[in-house]
């Protein structure tokens, strides 16, 4: 299934009142609440005490966590749909991050050939990145997101409201996406992200550098719905990040999805430099703000074969044995489909490291 249309985002902090007059004008024939262990604990009831359509929907839970985004909950998810009576005119509301947001909007997008959805995304990782733009999926044989669909929600309800029951690490793993999106947007975007020193994650600044970075993914997903060219811009950071993520997995010591595209960002940075001139006082402006909120990878001149294996794997690969990176010719200057060959990646590496300090 394929759905391009313009999804509408909604940035309240009233999110209950914001469901309320999305059902109200919507009219589904039921609605159905789709969250995980997590937010169906911490969060639901928040909402079910400011809002009779929620309190009064089905609730439709599974357990929380990346390992059960499979066609196995999937199907149960399907099964209850089907066993307490959605039609092709009832609706969903998907409460949680990036799992929920993405399986749940598949479950919607194929049943009966597609029903309506609203996702209100509970973490800042969500909110930034999974619950905006219309991919959803699940994960499947070990691949991350390998079976899904492009189809938007109807409605997206962006808020701080629950932001404070996540870890640090997890609401840090978010603001890179932020910092990512503030380089792609370009001009003053990213140093006045990075100049509040208290970050307040559930105050109302927060909601408006949030719906500031939001429209700077929904501007590009607008004019490239399906990943053809543009939106390749949004992968910045990602093919270096992905390969960290998966090297500490495979360690045994994972990290945070935010963390290492974090990292990421430092490496496309430095390939961006070498090939494209990006400026080098940026680069060490973004790479001393990483190392501080951070931290740092433990890899070092062993790890460069590995890295460069899993990064040949990326799904964003062309297939013909080149490694794909979205770089920038400057802040706001995004040059997608860039190559990089083994050697060019070991020395940004060697960089990244001495940037970083490792």
């Amino acid at each position: 299934m394929l759905s391009q249309q313009s999804q509408e985002l909604i940035f309240s902090n009233s999110v209950a009142q914001a469901i309320e007059k999305w059902v109200n004008t919507a009219r589904p024939s039921k609605l159905f609440v789709i969250a995980d262990s997590n937010t169906a604990e911490l969060c639901l009831p928040v909402i079910e005490r400011e809002s009779k359509v929620i309190a009064d929907a089905h609730r439709i839970v599974f357990p929380a966590g990346e390992t059960h985004k499979n066609l196995d909950t999937l199907a149960s998810i399907w099964g209850e749909l089907c066993d307490y009576g959605a039609s092709r005119s009832a609706a969903v509301v998907n409460l949680g991050g990036g799992v929920v947001t993405d399986m749940g909007g598949f479950a919607a997008a194929t049943f009966k050939r597609g029903i309506r959805f609203v996702n209100v995304p509970t973490t800042l990782l969500a909110a930034v990145d999974a619950a905006v733009g219309g991919k959803t999926g699940i994960d499947f044989h070990g691949f991350k997101n390998e079976i899904g669909a492009f189809c938007c929600a109807d409605a997206v309800i962006i808020s701080t409201l629950f932001f404070n029951t996540l870890p640090q690490s997890e609401r840090m793993s978010g603001f890179a996406e932020m910092l990512k999106h503030s380089l792609i947007a370009g001009g003053d975007a990213f140093s006045r992200l990075t100049s509040v020193k208290e970050m307040d994650f559930a105050g109302a600044g927060f909601l408006e550098l949030l719906k500031e970075s939001v429209l700077v993914k929904k501007r590009i997903v607008e004019q490239d719905p399906t990943e053809k060219g543009l939106r390749k811009a949004l992968n910045l950071g990602h093919t270096a990040g992905h390969a960290f993520e998966s090297w500490a997995l495979e360690q045994g010591k994972p990290v945070p999805h935010g963390y290492a595209v974090a990292w990421g960002l430092v490496v496309d940075l430095v390939l961006s430099h070498i090939q494209l001139g990006f400026p080098s006082e940026t680069l060490r402006a973004v790479s001393a703000f990483i190392e501080e909120n951070y931290g740092r990878i433990a890899i070092d001149c062993s790890d460069y074969d590995t890295l460069v294996e899993i990064m040949r794997h990326d799904k964003k690969n062309a297939g013909d044995g080149s490694i794909s990176f979205t770089l920038l010719r400057a802040p706001g200057e995004v040059d997608v489909n860039r190559t990089a060959t083994p050697e060019e990646i070991s020395v940004a590496l060697d960089i990244f490291r001495d940037l970083l300090h490792i």
